[in-house]
């Protein structure tokens, strides 16, 4: 078998068999198979695409190139959710404590932010002390015993998913449906879920910007989780703008905490017993997600959800005194308010222009080298569908280097980031489908 015949095959629209997907994977990961010639073959399904079974073939390679995580030592069924990414998204800070508290158990492993998306690693590490480092003994035991651990990949999770995803950047192959896919999957598959619930944003502040991309990127998952044995449903939620009010890491553990006390934002409250009544449905502790609903918002009245967190907290070396009190979260020295220069209402927030202030003010890495800000960040005042005044504060900006050029790139981004219009509006709807293995239901 050559990697010269397998590319040829996919560059003239052929199906590859199994195991011309394990030789190219596998060669590759071994360092046996050269950049140049992956590059080749990443643009043939760049613009070829992959079926679904080529797609579940590659995403099982790909798990199978590092570390699979058993979690069968762990009782119940291991429900796994992930996001592909926005601004402001902090709930997994809310479902892994809300969905635990309900009896599913949560063994989560997050990332990083990179660019203008937060990481989950970065927002809980806000919390003095708070590791989310642990081996594998410790993370199910923890699991185990509380119900919920959130904690960083094994260095050596889909090493080869790592290379191609490298390599796709830089050779304008990031954009297929099959390649994005397989990336996410592969790491959801690797990490031993039994049930899988993804989050997927569509929107100016998602990676995917259009409904009908959304929802294509969502089916190519279900059907890799159905074909691979995992239950999967796909959450398509907005992001036109940030979810939330607060972007940045203390500031959006403040709003989580919020929200587990029952008065959070609306929008993020919503998301979250959306995608937790999913969670619970899969987890087997609800019939169907109207139960499951009403099964989180009394663990969220009851105050049971907000004692899991401090529970997690604690177990993972965090102070919990800055769950109890947020005001010790760690706290920008100066705020800088960003006033609306018209009246009207707001039409439009770019929530990506939103999510590079933050990064601009020091909330999220330009570079992985980048050093964070864990304090700084943005806190909207004003969202999609509010009436505004001019002279009316539409952002704050919290920052401590209040005298950097930064600050005014960063306020020229918020107020470009707002669009108003003389004409009343209608917010977005927060979910616009649900995708499970029978099809999709448009809302």
């Amino acid at each position: 078998m050559r990697a010269i015949d397998i590319i040829h095959k996919k560059r003239d629209g052929g199906e590859l068999s199994r195991e011309e997907i394990s030789f190219l994977i596998q060669g590759y990961s071994r360092g046996e198979i050269p950049d140049y010639q992956m590059s080749a073959w990443a643009m043939a399904v760049y613009f070829r695409g992959m079926n679904a079974r080529e797609t579940g073939d590659l995403t099982l390679e790909m798990a199978k190139s590092g570390d699979q995580v058993d979690l069968s030592p762990i009782a119940g069924i291991k429900v796994d959710k992930h996001s592909t990414g926005g601004v402001g998204d902090k709930t997994t800070v809310v479902l892994a404590p809300l969905v635990a508290s309900a009896g599913v158990p949560v063994a989560k492993m997050s990332g990083r932010g990179l660019g203008h998306t937060g990481g989950t690693l970065d927002k809980l590490e806000s919390i003095s002390g708070f590791s989310v480092e642990m081996d594998r003994e410790r993370f199910f035991a923890q699991v185990g015993e509380i119900g919920a651990a959130v904690i960083g990949q094994s260095g050596n999770i889909t090493p080869a998913d790592k290379k191609l995803y490298a390599l796709r950047d830089v050779t304008a192959t990031v954009e297929s449906i099959p390649l994005i896919a397989s990336s996410v999957m592969s790491k959801k598959i690797a990490a031993g879920a039994d049930a899988i619930v993804l989050d997927v944003k569509t929107g100016s502040g998602a990676f995917m910007k259009t409904l009908d991309d959304s929802i294509a990127l969502a089916q190519a998952m279900v059907d890799i989780g159905t074909q691979l044995g995992r239950n999967t449903v796909a959450v398509i939620s907005d992001m036109d703008q940030p979810l939330g009010y607060g972007i940045g890491n203390a500031l959006e553990i403040k709003e989580g905490i919020e929200t587990l006390r029952g008065h959070g934002p609306k929008d993020l409250t919503e998301v979250c017993l959306i995608l937790g009544s999913q969670m619970l449905v899969l987890g087997g502790k609800a019939q169907d997600t109207e139960e499951a609903r009403r099964v989180l918002q009394e663990h969220i009245a009851d105050g049971s959800a907000f004692e899991k967190l401090k529970v997690i907290v604690a177990a993972q070396g965090g102070n919990v005194a800055q769950i109890e009190s947020p005001s010790m979260l760690p706290a920008a020295r100066k705020q800088v308010e960003v006033k609306a220069a018209a009246d009207g209402h707001i039409e439009a927030i770019q929530a990506e222009e939103i999510g590079i202030a933050a990064m601009l003010l020091g909330a999220g890495r330009e570079t992985k080298e980048s050093v964070i800000d864990l304090a700084v960040g943005i806190v909207l005042s004003k969202k999609v569908g509010d009436a505004v005044s001019a002279g009316d504060t539409l952002a704050v900006l919290h920052v401590n280097d209040a005298s950097g050029s930064k600050v005014k790139e960063a306020e020229e981004k918020v107020l470009e980031a707002y669009r108003i219009t003389a004409q009343p509006v209608t917010p977005p709807p927060l979910v616009y489908a649900i995708v499970t293995k029978d099809g999709v239901t448009r809302y």
